[in-house]
Formats: structure tokens, C-alpha cells, sequence
């Protein structure tokens, strides 16, 4: 099973939608890659700052007030102890080792002297927070005090670090301060200008893909239309130039296709026309002569091809017919053509019935269930029709009680003068276009017919008729 869309229009769509996703998804985890760095730094600045301020402060005071001031300045996340043990050499990390620079790089310059700054980091577990004020300070779990995960975004761990130098008067003094992760809420606001950003762009994009595939809907009813009506008025050549272009070589299509059916059918018409007067003579010729048998075969021949001459006559006029299309009550029609042949001997019995008349040629039509009847009359003793009326189709079952038609042949009977070897008789045979004539008709309002051998003997005839056209 495919999950790629049939239709262009879907199809543009997807492939707009996906690439406006991708690029968001990826323009925003770059946004909050950034956003992080920026936060790690600005929250080292603030550390280095507030470490350098405290140095300029205890410079100048004694042991003694250094003591005192201490008391009130170890307040967490910093701690500052005097005379604690010499940092060891930093860590090797390649992250760590960017940061230990940054840091010592801003308290050399937010000291603004040589002072020799050792600093080293380590990286302490997230859900570690520290609470209370002086000694009474400790680390607890973040659980106690939780945020949800979508009202926050963690780009990592906090950090520890450490730095020493010396003051003024060589005391050693070490700073302990942790810079917090960047875990921050979500950048709503940013959130908003994406989404927003997301549906003005979906929306133009399905504005101008239906703009972009809407000729080529035109030019796929106006083909199909083409099929079930040569005459249909010519497309208006406007708009871009590739669909201008498009609809003046569908116009030229279907004007040569116009002139050359024109050309072939009143050339048949015309050999069918002329036909008629050499087997005019030939009758009266034959009506001379003495012998009875040879008068009535002669006859009989001649009978035929005035037949077949009319029949092939009948049906080049309805290739050329232009009759308006109208409301048809198919029931009045089955109820008219049922008159006809039971006038004749015939028998024609009628099950359901329409729901509402049918948009359709009334004169084609009527030719077209016509030939349909009487063929199942002639070769199936009676005809039953069978009317189901749906919304989209009318559908018309001719069943008959005759012989059936072999499999292989149940294309073959709708091809132009082809007759079915029984029915070549000057008895029963016809002219080999009826169903012809019928089938054309079908197509002509966007159905078809289909023949089926009933399982209780006898033909079946579907005839489906689009009230979609």
C-alpha cells in the first residue's frame, strides 16, 4: 500500500509541507543550540563578575575584616575560603578546557591586573539544586520543587568550578561557585512566531499550488469531455503562458479531429447514398426476370443491402448528430418502446422505475435501448428490464430467454457490421449495427455496455448510463 498521494495538488502539498517542517525543526534546534551557548556565557559572566567584585572588596582589608565580611558573602551558589590548598592542574576535557579559558579569560579582565587565576570545573549531577543561605546551605533534589519537561529545556548538567588567586597581600583565596545549566523554559514567544510562520506559509502554499494545478483539471474535463461530445466549445486560451499554450493546442487538436471525422463520415455517407440508386435498378432489373426463385433470391439480396445501406446511413448521422442535451424520462421511453413492439408480437415486461428523469439525448437514446429491446425480442423471445436508478448511475438489466452468446464473442458482436454466425440468415439476421449504434450512445453519456450469460439460460444486458456527465 502507497502512502504517497495520487493527486498532484496532494502531492506539491506534501512536499512544501515537509520541507517548511524540516526547515523549522531544524531552524529551531539551532535557535536553542545557540540560545544555550549564550545562556552558559552570560551566567559565567555574571560568576566572574560578582568574584572580581569581592576581590576588589577584600584587597584592602585585614585578616580580621576579611573574617567578618566573609560571614556575610558566603552565600550559596559562591562560598569563598582564605589559605585553602593550591589547585591541581585542569581537566583534559575538550568542553571543559573551553570553559576553564572563557572564565579565566573574564576574571583577568574584570580584575584588570596580572594576577596569576587558576580555575578548574567539574560537572555535577542536573537534579542536584543548592538551598539555604550561609552555614545552613546544602544540595537537595530538584524533585522537591519539580518542573514539568515541556515548561523547561535542559541543555545540560550544572557546573562547579573553582577559582583561585591571591590578593594583595599574597593570601590565597578560593572562590566555589556553581553556574547553573541552561534548563530555562520554553522560548514561547519564539514558539508563537514558528507556528505563526507555519500556517501564513501552509496557507499560501495551498492558495498558489491550486491556483498552479487548476488548468490542468480544466484540461482533463475539457479531454474528457472531448470524448462523449466533439462539438464542445473550445477552451478559453488565457492565463499563463504554458496553459495559454496548452489550451490553443487542445483547441487545434480538437478542431482537426472535428474536420477529419466530418470528412470520413460524409464520405461513407455519401458511398452509402450513391449505393442506393444502382440497387434501386438492380430491384426493378430483378422484378424482369421470369424465373420466381431466382427473382425472389435476387430480391431477397437486394433487401439486404438496402438494409444494411440504411443502417450504416442512420448510424453516420448520429455520429454527426447534434441534438441538445435535456431531462428524459427513461420510464415514458421504456413504457413507448415497450408499445412498439408489443404492436409487433413482441413481449417487453418493466421492473422498477426511476427516481428522477435523466440529463441525457432523448432521440439517442431511444435508438440506443431500442436496438438493445429488440435484439432481445428477436433472439430471446421476450425481454424483461430491470431499472436501477442510483446517484451517480442509472443502470438498465435487458435479461431475454434466448441462446447466449459465447464468451469470446461478446466483444466482438459490438463491432461495426459483425453478426454472429447463427443470426446470418435473411430471417433473423440484421445488419451487424445495432449494438454498434448502441454501445456508441452508452459512451456518448459517460457509460457502457457489458453482456453476461445468465446462469438460468439466456443473455443479460447492462446498460449504464453516468449521471455525472
Amino acid at each position: 500500500m502507497s502512502f504517497v498521494p495520487r493527486s498532484l495538488f496532494s502531492r506539491l502539498i506534501l512536499v512544501m509541507l515537509t520541507g517548511l517542517v524540516v526547515a523549522q525543526l531544524l531552524s529551531f534546534a539551532v535557535h536553542m543550540h545557540e540560545r544555550g551557548e549564550v545562556l552558559a556565557q552570560a551566567t559565567g559572566m555574571q560568576s566572574a563578575q560578582r568574584i572580581a567584585d569581592i576581590v576588589r572588596l577584600l584587597d584592602p582589608m585585614t585578616a580580621a575584616e576579611r573574617k567578618k565580611i566573609l560571614q556575610v558573602l558566603n552565600v550559596p551558589p559562591l562560598t569563598v575560603t582564605l589559605d585553602g590548598p593550591v589547585l591541581t592542574a585542569g581537566s583534559t576535557d575538550a568542553d571543559r578546557g573551553m570553559r576553564v579559558t572563557m572564565l579565566t579569560t573574564m576574571l583577568k579582565r574584570y580584575l584588570a591586573d596580572e594576577r596569576d587565576v587558576r580555575v578548574e570545573i567539574t560537572a555535577m549531577a542536573a537534579s542536584l539544586r543548592m538551598t539555604g543561605r550561609g552555614p545552613g546551605k546544602k544540595w537537595h533534589d530538584d524533585n522537591s520543587d519539580w518542573t514539568p519537561p515541556m515548561m523547561r529545556h535542559a541543555e545540560g548538567p550544572d557546573v562547579r568550578f573553582v577559582a583561585q588567586l591571591r590578593l594583595q597581600d599574597g593570601t590565597l583565596a578560593t572562590f566555589d561557585t556553581r553556574a547553573p545549566g541552561t534548563t530555562t523554559s520554553w522560548p514561547y514567544r519564539l514558539l508563537l512566531s514558528i507556528a505563526v510562520l507555519l500556517v501564513a506559509v501552509v496557507l499560501v502554499s495551498l492558495i498558489a499550488v491550486r491556483w498552479a494545478t487548476r488548468p490542468l483539471k480544466v484540461l482533463a474535463d475539457a479531454a474528457d469531455d472531448l470524448g462523449k461530445n466533439l462539438n464542445r466549445p473550445p477552451m478559453p486560451e488565457t492565463g499563463p503562458l504554458e496553459v495559454a499554450r496548452a489550451a490553443r493546442a487542445f483547441n487545434a487538436m480538437q478542431s482537426r479531429l472535428v474536420a477529419y471525422i466530418r470528412e470520413r463520415t460524409q464520405v461513407l455517407a455519401a458511398m452509402s447514398h450513391d449505393l442506393k440508386t444502382p440497387i434501386t435498378r438492380l430491384r426493378l432489373r430483378a422484378e424482369l426476370l421470369d424465373d420466381v426463385q431466382l427473382r425472389a433470391r435476387f430480391t431477397g439480396d437486394l433487401m439486404e443491402m438496402e438494409s444494411m445501406v440504411t443502417a450504416a446511413l442512420d448510424f453516420l448521422r448520429g455520429m454527426e448528430d447534434g441534438e441538445p442535451v435535456r431531462p428524459v424520462d427513461v420510464m415514458s421511453l421504456l413504457e413507448s418502446l415497450q408499445a412498439d413492439i408489443q404492436e409487433t408480437g413482441g413481449s417487453v415486461m418493466i421492473a422498477g422505475e426511476t427516481r428522477r428523469p435523466y440529463t441525457g439525448r432523448a432521440q439517442a437514446l431511444k435508438r440506443c435501448i431500442g436496438n438493445l429491446l429488440e435484439n432481445s425480442v428477436k433472439y430471446g423471445q421476450r425481454a424483461k428490464v430491470i431499472v436501477d436508478d442510483g446517484d451517480a448511475w442509472l443502470t438498465l438489466h435487458i435479461e431475454d430467454e434466448g441462446p447466449g452468446i459465447a464468451v469470446d464473442e461478446m466483444e466482438k458482436v459490438f463491432e461495426p457490421f459483425y453478426r454472429l454466425e447463427g443470426s446470418r440468415n435473411r430471417d433473423t439476421g440484421g445488419t451487424g449495427l445495432g449494438l454498434t449504434i448502441a454501445r456508441s450512445v452508452a459512451k456518448l453519456h459517460g457509460g457502457d455496455i457489458v453482456l453476461a450469460n445468465r446462469a438460468a439460460g439466456g443473455l443479460e444486458v447492462i446498460l449504464t448510463l453516468s449521471r455525472e456527465q
